[in-house]
């Protein structure tokens, strides 16, 4: 019995000894593994400086709009019986519209016009009295002019009975139909024609009977964040590019810039208007765009990519890589553009100037060096290739 135990308790020995080195395996993967993430490396990379052009440029998402809108809308209440035109129609100045019952404005009218009739025979006959009285004549001569008063009134009360379009354009909506009421409502800034009213924008207006926009004269209205803003002045061109339209481009040139910020969620922003020099074909109202600015430009400029340059409580410094090693350098600069500094004093071109790029290995990386059981020496591996350096203006 005991020759037979023996080689039992060395079998469970074993067993032991092997599930505490895999114990332990297992707690240096995970421990090494959280090592890794942390850990971090730099390297350097040396690049020359360059002569070329730097750009600075700022940029904002807009929408498309028309640069002359109108609203017409009825002056006189009624029952809608004609509307002329429908959505997408190419209207000109002038042109009729819709129109109203015109039946309680033209009895109106009528009953003014009998009344001036009679108002001006009372002034006849108090003027052409054996016995004139000055007091009967003024009164007569008053009840005239308010007669004439009431005349004219009724007289726009029927030409508002007919809607002409204030503008040459397209319509763009028609908010309302045959049989339903104009509401009689009016705006301010009339451009049309006696019978009809309409105010022109360049926001797009969201309310009036028909709804009008000039489609020949577009407009993006972009919101740039306030930083931005502030390098923005009129006059400056824009380049407008589209989200639905591949590889359209457009300029445009700044016309407008809102003197107020308007406030979301704790960010300022201010609405630019650029509105474009010509329209390209497929552009459409509220398309989405994107408008470029550049807002400073240095020609054959001494030039060092932007990640090469550190600024330290308003001091600028670059690493200048030398045949005695590497030193630090402050340097003056002038257009800080989107991929490239120029600088204006401390370097020259050829100078040899250091980026250090942060390196952290991939987790990827980590799983092609932590070898498992049985498959070699755990640990090692290499260092992730630094960023390089991209093109830019």
């Amino acid at each position: 019995m005991r020759l037979m135990r023996r080689p039992t308790l060395v079998v469970n020995a074993t067993l032991a000894v092997l599930a505490l080195a895999g114990i332990g395996w297992a707690y240096h993967l995970v421990t090494a593994s959280d090592t890794d993430t942390a850990a971090t490396s730099s390297r350097d990379r040396v690049v020359a400086v360059t002569q070329g052009s730097v750009t600075a440029t700022v940029s904002a998402t807009g929408t498309v709009q028309s640069a002359t809108t109108a609203n017409a809308n009825f002056t006189t209440s009624g029952t809608v019986t004609e509307i002329a035109v429908k959505v997408g129609d190419t209207v000109t100045k002038g042109q009729l519209l819709g129109k109203v019952d015109p039946a309680e404005a033209q009895g109106a009218l009528d009953t003014a016009e009998a009344n001036l009739t009679a108002a001006k025979q009372a002034l006849t006959r108090a003027k052409s009295a054996t016995t004139t009285d000055d007091a009967t004549i003024a009164q007569a001569q008053a009840q005239v002019t308010t007669a004439q008063a009431t005349v004219d009134t009724a007289t726009r009360a029927v030409a508002g009975t007919v809607l002409t379009a204030p503008i040459a354009g397209t319509v763009t909506a028609v908010n309302g139909a045959v049989g339903s009421s104009s509401g009689g409502s009016s705006s301010s800034g009339s451009t049309g024609g006696g019978s009809s009213t309409g105010s022109t924008s360049s926001s797009g207006s969201s309310s009036g009977f028909i709804q009008l926009a000039d489609l020949g004269s577009l407009q993006v209205s972009a919101s740039f964040a306030e930083t931005d803003a502030t390098k923005l002045k009129t006059g400056q061109v824009a380049t407008v590019t589209w989200s639905a339209l591949s590889g359209t481009r457009a300029t445009a040139k700044i016309a407008s810039i809102a003197p107020t910020a308007t406030t979301a969620n704790s960010v300022n922003t201010y609405a630019v208007i650029a509105k474009l020099d010509t329209s390209p074909t497929g552009a459409r109202l509220g398309q989405s765009t994107t408008v470029q600015v550049t807002v400073a430009e240095a020609a054959n400029a001494v030039r060092i990519p932007t990640a090469a340059l550190t600024t330290v409580g308003g001091q600028r410094t670059v690493k200048v890589r030398t045949s005695s090693g590497t030193e630090t350098r402050t340097v003056t600069v002038g257009v800080q553009g989107d991929t490239y500094v120029q600088v204006t004093n401390g370097l020259t071109a050829g100078d040899q100037v250091v980026i250090t790029v942060q390196v952290t290995p991939s987790s990827s990386s980590r799983a092609n060096t932590n070898v498992g059981p049985g498959g070699g020496n755990l640990g090692g591996g290499g260092v992730a290739p630094g960023a390089g350096i991209g093109g830019g203006r």
